[in-house]
């Protein structure tokens, strides 16, 4: 039996009391990280090949159903935000963008349709398609790692069951065993917890490693609300010496960047 479809460790749920169900989480909770800290050198090696494609043009795709497809379209819309990278990375779930808020039923076993659905984006091999799937056997994203890896696109897999279908046609298996959920089958918990991790991980490393972040700094993310315009303001002062807070906020409107503001004072 797969480890996301085990019993729970805790019987009689129902008669909990509420302080008792909410500890008996968070103890579950604590051994996600443990968990995925196993699956970092498979997650380093993927970042590594996606370094090496997204400079030549490729892009990373996530492909997901239910609470996964629904992972990997936040982890890949707040790239443009964060980062100001546009079009790079993409997120696509079973059902298409409506199941985002509402199950479309049946959308996951259709082994054919991811591949599919990424035809509108023209998938080529400097691309990398990562496949998340707790159970590790959703046919909506074995299938499109199939043809994806059959295409020559760079493969990922993130998982909480090793040995599932998914690692058999990834190149890269990214497996977090996090053992069976708190509410039996509920993968929306700690394997929901576990997916998002390594998501955070493999966005964030790299656009660190392309250059995107600065000493600690998000040098390139967009002002679209009042705390990131603040928050870039004071970067500039910290890296141009400026203390006056109004000169160096009418820096960054002016060029609409922390690099492209610095670099600008700095070189007057």
């Amino acid at each position: 039996m797969k480890t996301t479809e085990q019993s729970s460790r805790y019987e009689h749920l129902d008669r909990m009391g509420t302080l008792d169900i909410l500890k008996s989480i968070n103890e579950e909770d604590r051994k996600v990280p443990a968990a995925v800290a196993e699956a970092i050198p498979a997650i380093g090696k993927l970042v590594n090949g996606i370094v090496e494609r997204i400079p030549r043009g490729g892009r990373v795709f996530y492909i997901g159903a239910g609470t996964s497809g629904r992972l990997g379209i936040v982890d890949a819309s707040e790239i443009l935000p964060t980062y100001g990278v546009d079009h790079t990375f993409i997120g696509l779930m079973a059902g298409g963008d409506g199941a985002i808020r509402h199950a479309v039923e049946g959308a996951e076993d259709k082994e054919d349709q991811g591949w599919t659905d990424l035809q509108t984006y023209h998938p080529g091999p400097e691309d990398t398609l990562v496949g998340i799937t707790a159970s590790g056997s959703a046919p909506y994203v074995v299938g499109a790692l199939k043809a994806a890896r059959k295409a020559g696109l760079l493969t990922g897999a993130v998982t909480n069951n090793a040995d599932s279908p998914v690692t058999l046609v990834a190149d890269v298996a990214m497996v977090a065993d996090v053992g069976p959920e708190f509410v039996t089958g509920s993968t929306r918990m700690k394997s929901g917890t576990s997916a998002k991790l390594i998501l955070n991980m493999i966005s964030t490393a790299v656009m660190i490693r392309l250059g995107h972040v600065q000493g600690n700094k998000m040098v390139d993310m967009q002002l679209t609300n009042q705390k990131l315009v603040d928050r870039g303001t004071r970067m500039i002062m910290e890296e141009t010496g400026i203390t006056e807070y109004e000169q160096a906020k009418a820096l960054l409107l002016r060029y609409g960047q922390v690099r492209a503001a610095v670099d600008a004072y700095l070189k007057q």
